[in-house]
């Protein structure tokens, strides 16, 4: 501040302004005064005394809800006192002082505070080291004079002197000199011999000369003082002044450690800081009571304390819902907080955020949020610490700044979680997000719009709506056949909503997707429902029942399931009111037959146990209703005609059913749910015939066929490594023998016809785009052809062109790894009566290693990495020559990184990041699954920066193509130095980690199991591929012995012909057949399509004509019967014969390592390719 402080008096001269309100001239009037009399020059201590709130802060009264101690009760309090905030500072600076001199003086251990209102006196008192009495030889007075009676003079000027004192500035205690009619200092120093004591007046105008004495035993500093309350407009210290003054007198006893603290001569039982934090717990552990300052925080908890180090100490306590701190930096108060308070509750806040969003993922909250929820107390020493302002109520001193750090440890922050503030933001965090859902709320009224889609019944929202039903349909098709539906029972009752797919999962869905869910608004508004309302009629509903209309396959089962979710867990009350919930079933096959009635199947177990008593369905007519869109109009009428039949009212729901539904739906009962999968078995349904449908028979008997169908899809097997719609991929691939390239869209559509697939060719196109991807980090070994953009490591295969530009076929390799004579060996599924895909292939080889596995289902999740097709060829040979297998590690084709074992079934994969040069880091690979462009955003937003992180990188050059990575990134030095200290490798996020703690996989016998090792997968398939090994050998076997028998057949019957032992010209087909079978011809049936081999017998069936089975010999073309022929076929016979008797030869580990050997052949080749590629 300046010494000069120029003034301007306006009394008597003239100036003009605009008055705002009325827009004229109003005259003021300023006193005449000279040049000289206007601008002044004051002294240091006329201006203190002049602008006081420059250094001591306000001299005015202030109201404001404070701590204080309550001298009555002996404890804190929390209330609204009205002060003079700058008499409070001139005391608090000489406290701070005595506080200060623990930290000179260690061996210091009491301080004496006395405070005495009747005679308006202080005193402050400390035993530490004196004051050096003695001449300062460049002022020439004594130092205790220097120090307390001479503005700006400090011991803390050096700031290359680390010190965690409170004084800084020069002022301090000079303040209170200044502001006192009397003060006195007195201070023993031991080492100069000398007492020494000095009376100023007047606020510092006056002196008395120093009066010097023997010294005291022991040094001691004290500090009188009698403040000059008039320039403070008091006249006595009141009740509210002094009890702040208590309360900072305890502040100092639980601040400064092995320091007896006395009040008034009596001993202050404060032992540490500890027991001083407690003392604010204990005062709020009665019931809070509302009053003008809001609610108190928390009850009934005790302290969680923490003693970091020698600087810092820390407790917790929760708060009401207003964060509050206590703080303390070098024995001041800082009522403020600041930088160090945000330091200890940002880490707080940090690992409260991380339990809270692993305790419920869908909870979207602010750290500011969390923060309203702690009550934290803080002691620190800080060295050269700076503050806002003189009066030093806030920290602004940046945290690298502080001298030392306070790492908050995991043990105080897991009695952190353990105190109950997890549970009460969770509860805050339910009532906001209730009372924002409120806003969302529909109500009860005859007309409604913005909801274009909704066909609302003519009754809603009158005094009919109690009879009105809201139609739910899956989709606009659905909604179409309810429509054409109400041509039967009319417009009046019965509206019409149509489900854009699935309902959301309201249950574990974040706040956010529910607030900005179409869906869960529009029916609120149309039903009229209010949220958090209880119940008990729906008479202030818009509709009085809903009913759902959805396919009946398994999908429609899980939009049913949601339905109910969503019911129950806003509105429970509803689904307890009979006949409120009800549903729409219409047939998912049908079959019919002339002169018969049809009949309708509503589930297909129900319809496969009717195939099995009807011969199949044989003589039937089948049709499938694979959706509602299915159906016709005139069956819509059908339906809505026989309402009794059709419509099913859900019963009211009990506690286990909510149990149940919880179970269902809830993301962390994932392990509830795999219990519950177990129970499955394939032939459970739903019976429709009852009159009301028990939501835990629905749960349990149709809900339960959507999750396993889910985890179906989902999960692969472990035979072949194929979900279901890339075994049909394969089968429609292997039936047409892709060997020439088709389009993806036309071979979507051959697949779809040819399989039975029932979903979207959408999805199928994607699979097979799947199947034939060659980049880093897709498959090891692709089983289609990408002939076009199949998807590059740029974006993870999200970069692929549309299914109608590109082209693929079967690869080479597919062939020797699911090899031609595995196929009529296979178990062939049937779907209403045509033949489609196996329930599994059986490679050579685990392919399900070979290209990993990932897939989420219900209750179930699988995450398998890829295996070096090499290594696992090598374990098989082992295996088959007796040996164990060894242990394997994940390995990615083209993959340039690291793949580290760190522990047991965890691996370690890092790309490649290197400093080039002080400026300059370069990376040239990424993790596994982290795609160029994953890579590239966030160098864009180290570039760019945020409001609180400021930009990391200057800029960056890519130089990479579609299969390599190659980013050059610039930097500053000095970032480059942090960066390394860091890590470049964490920094730049180029390591993951990846799992083999999560290997669920179908086995042999279509059961849902958990491997732990890739050893456990290695040794099934080894034994499963052996058994069939040995029933390919058997099949083809017979098989050969099948094809000599017809050659050796047909050349004798040729020959016989020739020779005239057999003539079949001019005689009937009945008297050939005799003269054959009479010559031991045997006969040969047509094996039936994909069946396992059959003797020339089997197959007969005798109700056929005498002569079936001889078509192999009759059918012969008559040029045929030449002794050409007869060779040919010899040689035929010869050739079969020697492959016949080669294949009895080996055994079935010699099939088995040939087919590996020829497999290792073609994967060199491939290799060399890849290689090729990346050079």
């Amino acid at each position: 501040m300046s010494d000069v402080e120029s003034t301007t008096n306006n009394e008597t001269s003239t100036n003009t302004s605009i008055n705002p309100e009325n827009s004229y001239p109003i005259l003021q009037t300023q006193s005449k005064k000279s040049v000289t009399e206007i601008y002044q020059k004051k002294t240091q201590l006329e201006h203190i005394l002049l602008r006081p709130d420059t250094y001591i802060g306000s001299v005015e009264f202030i109201s404001s809800p404070m701590w204080v101690f309550n001298k009555n009760t002996k404890n804190f309090e929390y209330r609204t006192i009205t002060i003079v905030p700058g008499l409070y500072k001139i005391f608090d600076e000489i406290l701070v002082n005595a506080a200060d001199n623990k930290i000179r003086d260690p061996s210091m251990d009491t301080i004496k505070v006395t405070i005495d209102s009747e005679k308006n006196e202080i005193s402050v008192y400390n035993n530490g080291k004196g004051i050096p009495v003695e001449i300062h030889e460049k002022e020439k007075v004594y130092i205790p004079e220097l120090i307390f009676g001479h503005l700006l003079t400090s011991s803390n000027y050096d700031d290359n002197e680390k010190k965690v004192t409170g004084g800084r500035n020069g002022y301090g205690a000079k303040l209170c000199n200044i502001f006192s009619t009397e003060f006195i200092v007195e201070t023993s120093d031991k080492h100069a011999g000398k007492k020494f004591k000095q009376v100023f007046n007047d606020n510092m105008s006056k002196k008395s000369k120093p009066k010097l004495t023997n010294a005291t035993k022991d040094d001691f500093t004290k500090i009188t003082f009698k403040p000059d309350l008039k320039k403070f407009g008091m006249e006595k210290m009141d009740d509210d002044f002094e009890a702040l003054l208590l309360k900072r007198v305890y502040d100092i006893a639980g601040c400064v450690s092995g320091v007896k603290v006395y009040l008034n001569d009596e001993r202050i039982k404060i032992k540490n800081f500890k027991d001083y934090c407690q003392m604010f717990v204990n005062s709020t552990k009665k019931e809070s009571e509302e009053n003008d300052l809001g609610s108190m925080p928390n009850q009934n908890q005790n302290i969680i304390y923490e003693r970091v180090n020698e600087r810092w100490e820390v407790a917790f306590s929760m708060s009401d819902g207003q964060f509050q701190q206590v703080s303390f930096v070098n024995s001041i108060c800082t009522v403020k907080g600041g930088t160090h308070v945000n330091y200890v509750a940002d880490q707080i806040t940090s690992k409260l955020i991380d339990s809270l969003k692993k305790k419920n993922k869908s909870l979207s909250i602010k750290p500011f949020q969390v923060k309203n929820h702690l009550w934290v107390f803080i002691n620190s020493l800080i060295e050269n610490p700076a503050f806002d302002s003189q009066t030093k109520e806030t920290l602004t001193l940046r945290v690298s700044s502080f001298g030392s750090k306070c790492p908050v440890s995991d043990g105080f922050i897991n009695k952190v979680l353990k105190s109950g503030v997890i549970d009460n933001i969770l509860s805050w965090a339910k009532y906001k997000q209730s009372q924002m859902l409120k806003k969302t709320d529909g109500h009860k009224r005859s007309r409604i719009s913005g909801i274009p889609k909704l066909d609302d019944a003519n009754n809603a929202g009158t005094k009919h709506s109690k009879d009105c039903v809201l139609i739910l349909t899956e989709g606009d098709s659905a909604k179409a056949l309810a429509i054409s539906g109400l041509t039967v029972v009319g417009r009046d009752n019965y509206g019409v909503f149509p489900l854009r797919g699935k309902m959301l999962n309201v249950r574990d869905a974040s706040h956010k997707s529910i607030m900005d869910n179409a869906e869960v608004s529009a029916i609120k508004q149309i039903l009229g429902l209010q949220h958090g309302k209880v119940y008990t009629n729906t008479d202030s509903l818009r509709y009085g029942h809903i009913m759902i209309m959805t396919d009946q396959d398994t999908d429609g089962s899980h939009i049913k399931g949601l339905v109910i979710n969503f019911l129950d867990h806003f509105w429970p009350s509803l689904l307890k009111i009979p006949g409120f919930l009800l549903e729409f079933i219409t047939p998912i096959v049908k079959v019919s037959r002339k002169g018969r009635t049809s009949i309708s199947f509503y589930t297909l177990p129900e319809y496969e146990r009717w195939k099995e008593d009807n011969n199949d369905g044989k003589g039937w007519k089948i049709k499938y209703y694979k959706g509602l869109g299915t159906s016709t109009a005139a069956e819509a009428k059908e339906y809505f005609s026989d309402m009794q039949h059709h419509c099913k009212k859900f019963s009211e729901i009990e506690p286990d059913d909510r149990k149940l539904l919880d179970m269902a739906f809830s993301k962390k009962n994932a392990d509830k749910r795999k219990d519950w999968l177990k129970d499955y078995t394939p032939d459970i349904y739903m019976d429709n015939s009852v009159d009301k449908i028990v939501i835990n028979e629905f749960i349990n008997k149709e809900l339960i066929q959507f999750s396993m169908a889910d985890v179906i899809r989902s999960i692969p097997s472990l035979v072949d490594g194929f979900k279901p719609g890339q075994r049909k991929i394969m089968y429609g691939c292997f039936k047409r023998n892709l060997t020439n390239e088709i389009k993806v869209a036309q071979l979507t559509g051959y697949i779809a016809e040819h399989t039975a697939y029932h979903h979207g060719e959408q999805s199928l196109s994607l699979a097979i785009v799947n199947l034939a991807q060659d980049f880093v980090g897709s498959n090891n070994v692709p089983l289609l052809v990408p002939n076009g953009q199949f998807g590059t490591r740029l974006q993870g295969g999200k970069d692929a062109a549309s299914a109608r530009y590109i082209f693929t076929q079967l690869a080479k390799v597919t062939r020797l790894i699911f090899k031609k004579s595995d196929d009529n060996i296979l178990e062939y599924l049937n779907d209403d009566g045509q033949m489609i895909e196996p329930k599994w292939y059986i490679p050579i080889l685990p392919m399900v290693l070979i290209n990993g596995a990932e897939g989420i289902g219900t209750g179930y999740s699988t995450n398998i990495p890829n295996f070096n097709p090499r290594d696992v060829v090598m374990n098989l040979k082992r295996r088959i020559r007796g040996l164990d297998f060894i242990p394997m590690h994940p390995w990615y084709r083209g993959f340039r990184g690291k793949i580290e074992l760190i522990d047991e079934g965890k691996y370690k994969v890092s790309g490649d990041i290197r400093k080039v040069d002080e400026t300059t880091i370069e990376i040239t690979e990424l993790p596994i699954r982290t795609w160029t462009q994953n890579c590239k955003e966030l160098l864009e937003s180290y570039m760019t920066g945020t409001e609180k992180q400021p930009p990391i990188i200057k800029d960056y050059k890519e130089y990479h193509t579609d299969t390599s990575v190659h980013f050059r990134i610039f930097v500053s030095e000095s970032m480059m130095k942090k960066l390394e200290e860091e890590g470049l490798e964490k920094k730049f996020k180029i390591s993951n980690v990846i799992n083999l703690s999560n290997m669920h996989l179908f086995d042999p016998q279509g059961r849902i199991k958990k491997y732990n090792k890739v050893e456990d997968i290695m040794e099934e398939f080894y034994n499963l591929r052996k058994d069939m090994y040995q029933k390919r050998k058997e099949y083809l076997i017979k098989e050969f012995d099948n094809e000599l028998l017809i050659l050796n057949n047909k050349v004798r019957f040729i020959m016989e012909i020739l020779n005239g032992t057999l003539v079949i010209n001019r005689k009937k087909r009945a008297d050939l057949v005799k003269e054959m079978i009479a010559k031991g011809y045997e006969r040969v049936f047509p094996k039936k399509k994909n069946s396992e081999s059959t003797t020339p017998e089997e197959g007969r069936d005798d109700s056929e004509d005498e002569g079936k089975g001889f078509e192999y010999l009759l059918s012969m073309q008559f040029w045929s019967l030449t002794h050409e022929k007869v060779e040919k076929l010899m040689a035929e016979r010869d050739a079969k014969k020697e492959e016949l008797d080669s294949l009895k030869a080996q055994t079935i580990e010699d099939l088995w390592l040939n087919d590996l050997d020829d497999f290792l052949d073609e994967w060199d080749v491939c290799i060399f390719i890849v290689l090729i590629s990346l050079l």
